[in-house]
């Protein structure tokens, strides 16, 4: 069976560092949702309400921008590839130390540190797959590139349904900290990235600082009034550049997760589903979510990246109803498919419009802090999700989750058209650390 045709574009090189840059990124994704299929036997095992144990994914999301700060700027300091090896060895050792966590204060300082890992992962890895790769084939890689944030969620339901069984068969005797296990299982893949990643090669538009400095005291002199006027404009519009990608990703990720954190929370107990048919239903809509980010994605070389988002998260609003008003499996799985297919859709456009708009000396730090950014604004969803549902609902999720995909789908369409564009920017132009 042949490769598809954006696949065979590629060189052995370039295949090489999209896999890791993937791959990498499912693997952060993978241990952020596994907690997402455990929030009960967490708080059961703490002793802690919803609203209580959902905290622990707001300190993970919050401390994500302080990640795509601190590896971002290493990155264009030491280069990508050892950054993002640098970033993954953190990240499994924080995942792995969760499963140890003898108290909730500890678990959370845990979960704390694992999104400061998680939040350089995103930016290092995307400049990295999007410099190395042809211009024509961005659409698709960068769709598929950001699902595998999806993948991650898609093996995270996967395995919390295999062990779905033995965990209710533990809680059954008592064990309530079986979750425990999940934790270790997350950290496992860990070693084949890494190797992938060590066998990966740097980006081509990166080059270290002391050739920059070289390149640099070449260039003729300015005087310093025009230095300053330069340095002056393009801190304005950087600035301007940088608010609008904060607040558009504050969009995406509330729309993001607002339709999946607490989902299989909801699947649970609004609809009384046992673990197992909940991960069943979670990886359906993965697929959809997977099957999104390549179509639009793809999609994105024809209409644009703009046109393309506003399509994808307008078409998710009639989904609503469907996915979560519906009270039959097989109809939840259709919804849960649709709205993913959709929501997932806008986010494939995410890497490579973002780093299209992002200036070449900062790529692997602008992209990604504007991204954490938006997702540190975005990050106590689920805690106010789950406080509403309390409050008005009695603790009803449906209502909550339903209000939530309307309001951050409009925004993101909205936000996404009113911003700028930049497709084809030559992403070949060199990167070079400070």
């Amino acid at each position: 069976m042949s490769l598809p045709q954006p696949f065979c574009l590629l060189s052995v090189r370039q295949r090489r560092v999209f896999l890791a840059c993937f791959l990498s990124w499912s693997l952060d994704a993978f241990d952020f949702f596994l907690l997402t299929f455990c929030l009960d036997s967490v708080r059961a095992t703490f002793h802690l309400s919803l609203k209580g144990v959902a905290e622990a994914l707001f300190w993970t999301l919050a401390m994500r921008p302080l990640g795509a700060l601190l590896f971002g700027s290493l990155a264009e300091r030491f280069g990508r590839r050892p950054t993002l090896m640098l970033n993954i060895g953190c990240s499994s050792i924080f995942a792995l130390a969760s499963a140890l966590a003898p108290n909730w204060q500890v678990f959370l300082w845990l979960r704390a540190l694992y999104g400061v890992a998680m939040g350089g992962e995103w930016g290092v890895g995307a400049a990295l797959a999007m410099e190395t790769l042809p211009m024509e084939t961005r659409g698709f890689f960068s769709g598929l590139l950001q699902e595998g944030y999806v993948f991650g969620n898609l093996v995270a339901a996967a395995v919390a349904g295999l062990f779905g069984l033995s965990v209710a068969h533990l809680h059954a005797q008592g064990f309530a900290a079986s979750w425990r296990m999940l934790f270790v299982l997350g950290s496992l893949p860990a070693p084949m990235v890494f190797y992938l990643l060590f066998k990966a090669e740097e980006s081509p538009s990166w080059e270290p600082a002391s050739r920059r400095r070289l390149q640099h005291n070449a260039q003729p002199r300015q005087t310093l009034v025009a230095r300053a006027i330069k340095g002056a404009r393009r801190g304005v519009r950087l600035s301007g550049i940088f608010l609008f990608l904060a607040l558009l990703m504050f969009a995406f990720n509330s729309f993001s997760h607002g339709t999946q954190d607490l989902y299989p929370v909801f699947l649970h107990h609004d609809d009384r589903m046992s673990l197992p048919l909940v991960s069943l239903v979670a990886m359906v809509g993965s697929l959809g979510a997977f099957c999104g980010g390549l179509v639009y994605g793809t999609l994105s070389e024809r209409l644009g990246r703009r046109k393309t988002i506003v399509v994808a998260a307008s078409l998710a609003i009639p989904v609503i109803p469907l996915w979560a008003w519906s009270h039959t499996t097989v109809v939840l799985a259709l919804g849960g498919f649709l709205m993913q297919f959709m929501v997932q859709g806008a986010w494939g456009v995410i890497p490579v419009h973002l780093n299209e708009l992002a200036p070449p000396a900062v790529r692997a730090v602008f992209p990604g802090v504007a991204y954490q950014l938006g997702n540190l604004l975005a990050s106590r969803n689920g805690v106010f999700q789950a406080a509403i549902a309390a409050h008005f609902y009695q603790g009803r999720l449906a209502p909550v989750m339903a209000w939530t995909a309307l309001l951050a789908g409009c925004l993101v369409a909205v936000v996404t058209w009113l911003g700028p564009e930049a497709k084809g920017a030559d992403l070949s132009s060199v990167a070079m650390g400070e």
